[in-house]
């Protein structure tokens, strides 16, 4: 939460986020929490004078257990009066430093009066001891909260959720105030999915493209460009029904699929065209739809039985567990989905189409098309050769296999590889024992400098840790999310492989 007007301090900034806005927050479908950070939690402190508990000889567990039940509201009964009945209750919770000096901790015995908190303490209004601090965009301290999403949800569904609750209660934010988004998820996740669904439809025209190059021949041609789409988007009920979100990973399963769905329409279309061919040439007889039947009887269960064996051969993956698991599963599922609806288009649709677009067209010949003619040549060169030279093949490839086993041991390994997300999220570390005072100003710094770039719009940096169970950070962590600018506003000098570089040699 930022303040233009200058009026809110960080105590009244922390104070309405810690009892208005996270409840709002948490009453999100979806929300596990919100984690609060910065500002000033507002503290009565009741600062104990020895001396004085010594006279009155009271000892400090009575002053705190005083104190627990002075701060409490404490229910009554019914009184029946005047035909109505009314609901006694005590409101006993704390609202100011004068109530707490009201609490009786003790009788003077000898007075016969009651000792109260301010005849043995000092109560004043203060700030707690604070384990964590924020900053944005190198401007000083600032109220922040991060919202965590609850385990199995989907995030885009969260966020969207988020937002819109977050202008429902925009209005009734105090004057001046306004919150300020600092790292959005859903910005990444459609951007990627954006990404990845124009590699998808470019993987579609280029395969559709190839297979009219090679087929010549548009009614064959439609056939296993037909599968491609109704494989992929009947792929996505199972996924709906085993609770799969739709990811890269997840489109990415669609992709590598796409070479085994068209592999099941041109094997049976080339078949069929080879039988019409001999029928044409008189080196079989019968009738025409009973010689296309047959064709595709005699490679459909050897095409299905390859891709079932694929399919099963995806069911490892589903074993996997942790990161390895949630990254590799929905590719994996979508993938074995896909090949699997391929599997049984080609016994059920591909047949179909096959009887309806080829029942009267003339059969091509592979030696109608020049790039057929030219592979085909070409297959039984090198085949011819290796037959000629079996010894001296084998050697040619072992012998290409051992110059792989140097170059294998160079190479580095590593679970992902560097991805450009539209953001850094920075971690610099300090010596231990380093206190707050000392952290703000290096962070407030560091941000300074982070936000002088120009590739850079918004920097949001925390030190210390959150108010929450799952973030045990000391002070001397610090995580800065540097929000980037679209490339195209980019300075043309670095690139973002230079630009991280780049920013540590500045700090």
């Amino acid at each position: 939460m930022v303040d233009e007007s200058g009026k809110q301090s960080l105590a009244d900034l922390r104070t309405f986020q810690d009892w208005y806005l996270r409840y709002y927050i948490q009453s999100v479908p979806g929300v596990a929490e919100v984690a609060p950070i910065g500002g000033f939690v507002r503290q009565y402190q009741v600062n104990i004078d020895p001396n004085k508990m010594l006279v009155y000889r009271i000892p400090i567990m009575k002053v705190v257990e005083a104190i627990r039940k002075g701060n409490n509201d404490v229910g009554g009964r019914l009184i029946e009066f005047s035909g109505a009945e009314y609901m006694v209750r005590g409101r006993g919770y704390v609202k100011s430093v004068k109530d707490i000096e009201e609490i009786v901790v003790a009788l003077d015995e000898k007075a016969g009066t009651p000792i109260l908190i301010k005849n043995i303490a000092n109560v004043v209004l203060g700030p707690e001891m604070r384990r964590g601090v924020a900053d944005l965009d190198g401007k000083g301290d600032v109220v922040g909260g991060i919202v965590v999403m609850r385990q199995g949800e989907s995030a885009l569904r969260v966020i969207d959720r988020v937002k819109d609750k977050l202008k429902e209660i925009e209005p009734s934010l105090p004057h001046g105030v306004k919150i300020v988004t600092t790292y959005d998820r859903s910005e990444l996740i459609l951007k990627s999915l954006e990404t990845i669904n124009e590699v998808l439809v470019e993987d579609f025209v280029i395969v559709a493209i190839m297979i009219i190059f090679f087929l010549l021949h548009i009614p064959s041609s439609l056939m296993p460009i037909i599968i491609l789409p109704v494989a992929a988007l009947i792929a996505f009920i199972p996924m709906l029904g085993l609770r799969f979100t739709v990811n890269i990973m997840s489109i990415m399963g669609i992709i590598l699929a796409t070479g085994d769905m068209v592999d099941v329409g041109v094997v049976l279309v080339e078949n069929v065209h080879t039988k019409l061919n001999e029928l044409k040439e008189g080196k079989i007889k019968g009738d025409r739809p009973k010689i296309m039947i047959a064709a595709m009887q005699e490679v459909g269960p050897p095409i299905f039985s390859s891709l079932m064996v694929t399919v099963v051969g995806f069911i490892p993956i589903f074993s996997l567990v942790g990161q390895e698991g949630r990254l590799f599963r929905p590719m994996a599922a979508t993938q074995m989905f896909t090949i699997f609806l391929a599997a049984i288009l080609s016994i059920t649709l591909v047949p179909a189409l096959v009887m309806i677009f080829l029942r009267k067209t003339k059969p091509r010949s592979l030696e109608d098309h020049f790039a057929t003619r030219f592979l085909s040549r070409m297959h039984k060169k090198i085949l011819g050769w290796t037959f000629v030279h079996r010894k001296l093949t084998v050697i040619l490839l072992l012998s290409a296999l051992g110059l792989t086993v140097p170059v294998f041991l160079r190479l580095g390994s590593e679970f992902m590889p560097p991805l450009y997300e539209g953001s850094i999220l920075y971690m610099p570390t300090t010596l231990p024992g380093i206190s707050v005072t000392e952290t703000q100003k290096i962070l407030q710094v560091q941000d300074k400098i982070l936000k002088s770039f120009p590739e850079v719009e918004r920097v949001f940096g925390k030190a210390g840790r959150v108010e929450s169970s799952t973030d045990p950070a000391p002070f001397s962590m610090m995580e800065t999310t540097v929000i980037l600018k679209s490339s195209n506003e980019w300075r043309k000098v670095p690139m973002f492989g230079k630009f991280l570089p780049f920013i540590k040699r500045s700090i």
